[in-house]
């Protein structure tokens, strides 16, 4: 497997496990005490392991191309929040903008 195709891979988990923090984040303030802890605890875990992920592919890319695919926790986050609110037709259009932007730019 070719080295950029390792890193684009790592970036969408990366971005993955980003908005996965974010949603765990906003979830645990549905709930007391205890569970409240424990999503925001499960949520910093995944955090650290998308900035680990983001650093390691950092140090072999380059900055514009690497930030720039990790637009992607927008998307992840949109899908997940679309869970537990409602998301207005021009915030998905947004989206959609940025998704083509990340996937012109990951192509270059």
């Amino acid at each position: 497997m070719k080295t950029k195709t390792i890193n684009i891979l790592m970036l969408i988990f990366g971005a993955l496990m980003s908005a996965t923090g974010q949603f765990l984040f906003k979830y645990a303030f549905s709930f007391s005490s205890y569970t409240l802890y424990l999503y925001l605890l499960v949520g910093v875990f995944f955090y650290i392991l998308s900035t680990g992920i983001y650093f390691y592919v950092l140090s072999r890319t380059h900055l514009t191309w690497a930030y720039s695919i990790g637009g992607l926790s927008y998307v992840f986050a949109f899908i997940f929040a679309n869970f537990i609110e409602q998301i207005p037709i021009l915030r998905w259009i947004g989206l959609a903008i940025i998704t083509v932007g990340v996937f012109l730019i990951g192509m270059s």
